[in-house]
């Protein structure tokens, strides 16, 4: 696949999606059932889902039966089932940082999938973000916040998505993202209810602020956030994406300590730094490129633009 340099709004776009994930700890610790996880994952990702596939009205034709029956598990049945059981077992600072395992867990994938190499400052970008997150883990595990079931949970819903979205970069076409991305989410939520069903029992009477936080989580969350981060993937280099992802640990720190009550010091603020700073870091080469190829592009008397 021939990648192209993204223009800095292709960015800002796709981080809009781990700006709006990284509140789901809080959301579901403040507002959701207790003890629901797969309940809170089934009715976050199936409306969403049948609500984008209302809007495309179109359905999988061939082997995009089967890629979004993969597509689907991947990156909303098994990540959202692991996603919320971390969510209730974990702080939400601690919870959304370890999502920043993701870009190494990522850029493998995507050299042993696309043989995708990364830029020497975007590996060293995603060390230096995995840093700030080892440093808040430590900072966690001192006052006795971690839940080892939780730690599980997150880090194979990160290895799920991983998978999920260098798959996506594979397969799906730049401007069908949208269409993909409502498929994925029925065939994922479609995995979820039977799981929810027969784990958790029947849905839980819900109050009105349960129901603003699925609506929010839904489609700002998901509808929106996954359409906007599938196109970022189509348009990136994959570990470029990866990193824009550690936007929503920092979101999730900052959410806790305002609305949870969550500790704060210094510790935290430094990986907090080290984070926003590696995500700035790994999209240097994107900004060098784009003046190349913006000179290159310029049009020419008698030149014919593609």
């Amino acid at each position: 696949m021939e990648e192209k340099s993204p223009g800095l709004t292709t960015i800002a776009l796709t981080a809009v999606a781990p700006v709006v994930w990284g509140s789901t700890y809080a959301v579901t610790q403040l507002w959701l059932p207790p003890d629901r996880p797969f309940f809170a994952a089934a009715a976050r990702v199936l409306p969403a889902g049948l609500l984008l596939l209302l809007w495309v009205r179109r359905l999988p034709r061939g082997r995009w039966w089967g890629r979004s029956l993969v597509l689907g598990a991947l990156n909303h049945g098994f990540f959202f089932a692991l996603l919320y059981v971390g969510a209730y077992r974990l702080p939400s600072g601690l919870g959304s940082t370890l999502t920043a395992l993701a870009p190494l867990v990522m850029m493998a994938m995507a050299f042993l999938v696309l043989g995708e190499r990364q830029a020497r400052v975007t590996l060293l970008a995603a060390v230096a973000g995995i840093g700030g997150v080892l440093a808040l883990v430590w900072q966690a595990d001192r006052a006795g916040a971690v839940d080892p079931v939780g730690v599980a949970a997150v880090v194979g819903a990160v290895v799920s998505s991983s998978v999920g979205f260098v798959l996506v970069k594979r397969w799906a076409p730049p401007g069908d993202v949208l269409i993909t991305t409502s498929w994925q989410l029925v065939a994922g939520g479609l995995l979820l209810v039977p799981l929810a069903w027969f784990t958790e029992g029947a849905p839980p009477a819900l109050d009105v602020p349960a129901v603003a936080a699925l609506v929010y989580l839904g489609l700002a969350g998901t509808a929106l956030g996954y359409v906007l981060w599938f196109r970022g993937l189509t348009r990136m280099d994959a570990g470029a994406v990866a990193v824009v992802g550690l936007v929503n640990p920092v979101v999730g720190t900052v959410l806790g300590v305002a609305l949870l009550g969550e500790p704060f010091g210094p510790v935290h603020l430094v990986a907090m730094a080290v984070t926003l700073g590696s995500v700035l870091l790994a999209q240097e080469p994107v900004r060098r490129a784009l003046a190349p190829r913006r000179a290159r592009s310029a049009p020419t008397v008698g030149a014919c633009l593609p």
